[in-house]
């Protein structure tokens, strides 16, 4: 089996390679020399490779940014993926979409399923929801959308090696305590991506580690296992605060916990809790 993995140089990408079984021949790529705003440069790898699945780790994700940057985020993020599953439906193969919890509002008090009504209120998350709609609409039961939260890793920057090295220089760390998601380590999403590909799973689906947290559990969590793993060598207040402490360009849902069940059953995973896979990421840092 052949894969073509885009967005290589990201967190879930670079996570998607090192976990690639051994049966499967993967080619991985990543912008510029992959570009979704390029059909072209899509035609090109897609006829190279001939792959029977593609993977799309690509996005437009900096929230903020895209408050202003609308055109491009809307190009990658909903143009560029359409794009792409018009090549996938011309290739005959397969596409595993990633998307995000930012397709709903946050307003919601229980667990969001696949099938809850979606309902942006950031450009981002309306650019990602548009992709999966042309994704859906294009290659229809071709195609796996697995929406995510809270994404971390070893590799590049987020929140874990952000509040890292704060807690190194910072003697006292303000963090959010109103927003309520569950952290996601990306190799487990990966190893996930790989089991829903060998299952042949098709529809939407969700995958973020067990449990819940708001980002100050969050931090607290990364404090304590950062000073038992010997990342960090003292403890510093964490305080918890309102959102209104931090205003951003983009609202974030205020609750974007994700009803992972059916992905847990139908790709036959063991759940892991965040805290667990939180400890697991630091051991490689250390």
């Amino acid at each position: 089996m052949k894969v073509l993995i885009i967005g290589a140089n990201g967190q879930l990408g670079w996570e998607l390679i090192r976990t690639c079984p051994d049966h499967i021949d993967f080619v991985a790529s990543d912008f510029p020399k992959i570009d979704l705003c390029d059909s072209v440069t899509i035609n090109k790898w897609v006829n190279k490779v001939c792959p029977d699945y593609i993977i799309n780790a690509a996005a437009y994700t900096d929230v903020d940014k895209a408050e202003k940057d609308k055109t491009k985020a809307w190009q990658i993020n909903h143009s560029g993926v359409e794009n792409l599953a018009l090549k996938v439906k011309e290739a005959k193969s397969k596409l595993i979409h990633i998307s995000t919890d930012f397709v709903f509002n946050g307003e919601q008090s229980k667990p969001y399923t696949p099938d809850d009504q979606p309902c942006p209120e950031s450009v981002y998350g309306k650019s990602k929801l548009e992709g999966e709609l042309a994704v859906k609409k294009i290659l229809k039961q071709k195609t796996l959308i697995i929406r995510t939260a809270w994404l971390y890793s070893s590799h590049g920057n987020n929140f874990v090696k952000n509040m890292i090295n704060l807690m190194k220089g910072h003697k006292n760390i303000n963090v959010i305590d109103e927003q309520i998601g569950t952290p996601t380590w990306a190799y487990g999403l990966a190893n996930a991506v790989w089991a829903s590909l060998e299952k042949k799973l098709t529809g939407t689906l969700h995958y973020t580690d067990a449990g819940v947290a708001s980002w100050y559990d969050f931090a607290v969590a990364i404090q304590e296992e950062g000073i038992s793993s010997g990342i960090l060598d003292r403890a510093n207040p964490i305080h918890p605060v309102p959102t209104s402490e931090f205003p951003t360009p983009a609202k974030r849902p205020m609750y974007s916990v994700l009803d992972k069940q059916s992905m847990w059953q139908s790709a036959g995973i063991t759940p892991k809790h965040w805290r667990a896979n939180l400890r697991s990421m630091l051991k490689e840092l250390v």
